[in-house]
């Protein structure tokens, strides 16, 4: 059974909308991007953590999902399907800017020599010193993990996806979502395990 314009009954909001989207109603593909815009910048920044950037990959995203979606047939949520595209742009996106920062550094790496290492001039408030070093070792170590362990740890625990939509928005099996999970927050926690409370207080090793 179908209802009006084809949109088969008992479709999801979202899936109504997608269809009305895809058959050239512009409200419709306005409450999507609406509801959706927010987390999907959020996705792409924690991916390649740059502002700039992630707003131009929300913006492929969105637009990418516009033309395709004549093509949607909810065989998906809606919103696996625009993780999906969202995903696969930050990805490409991530890998590109490990390219550029690569010839940026190759021309760096004698200045950063010479400099040799800074003393803890960086001087200041005891516990605001171990937050600012606690946040930045939190943001090193998301950052250190592999692209693909990156994006399922921010799509599980920042964006909240179910290990089925999980599987979906990656085109992986159920399984592979949860060993990969796994593994993710293993890298995770070793790369903070000199960094984490004892006794209740902070404590900041060297990593050397």
């Amino acid at each position: 059974m179908t209802l009006p314009g084809g949109i088969p009954a008992g479709t999801s909001d979202d899936a109504a909308l997608a269809f009305a989207a895809g058959q050239g109603d512009a409200k419709a593909f306005e409450k999507l991007v609406e509801k959706y815009q927010a987390r999907i910048y959020r996705f792409a920044f924690g991916m390649v953590k740059d502002r700039d950037d992630a707003w131009d990959i929300a913006q492929e995203t969105f637009l990418r999902a516009h033309v395709a979606l004549p093509g949607f047939r909810g065989r998906s949520a809606f919103s696996t399907w625009l993780y999906r595209i969202a995903a696969n742009l930050s990805l490409d996106g991530r890998r590109r800017r490990q390219r550029e920062e690569a010839l940026r550094n190759s021309r760096d790496a004698e200045v950063e020599v010479a400099m040799g290492p800074l003393s803890a001039a960086l001087a200041g408030p005891h516990k605001q010193a171990l937050r600012r070093e606690l946040l930045d070792k939190l943001d090193e170590a998301l950052e250190s993990l592999p692209p693909i362990h990156r994006a399922i740890l921010l799509l599980r625990e920042v964006d909240g996806l179910s290990y089925e939509e999980l599987a979906n928005v990656l085109e992986i099996p159920k399984g592979t979502v949860m060993s990969r999970l796994f593994n993710a927050r293993l890298r995770f926690q070793r790369k903070l395990r000199a960094y984490l409370a004892v006794d209740g207080e902070i404590v900041l090793k060297n990593e050397d």
